[in-house]
């Protein structure tokens, strides 16, 4: 197998991983900063594909203004901790 083969099935790996974990995680700002990964990982399989002018708008549009403003909208909001006992 070829390198961009076997480098497309790992960040394909990665994007199910960042997925699942977004998902599960119970922190949000945790979840904001995976799904982040997340983004990126799809800009890199959109280079793969050799699709340069997607890759560009999922890297400034997911990856960056999208996590910011996730962001600033869980900076806006308070935490709701519950206690343990």
């Amino acid at each position: 197998m070829d390198l961009i083969l076997v480098s497309h099935i790992t960040i394909l790996m990665f994007l199910v991983i960042t997925a699942l974990v977004a998902i599960f995680l119970e922190d949000l700002l945790a979840s904001v900063i995976v799904y982040s990964a997340y983004s990126f990982c799809m800009c890199l399989t959109y280079l793969i594909l050799r699709s340069a002018d997607i890759a560009m708008t999922e890297a400034a549009i997911g990856a960056g203004l999208t996590t910011i403003l996730f962001v600033a909208a869980l900076a806006k909001t308070s935490r709701r901790e519950e206690d343990k006992e």
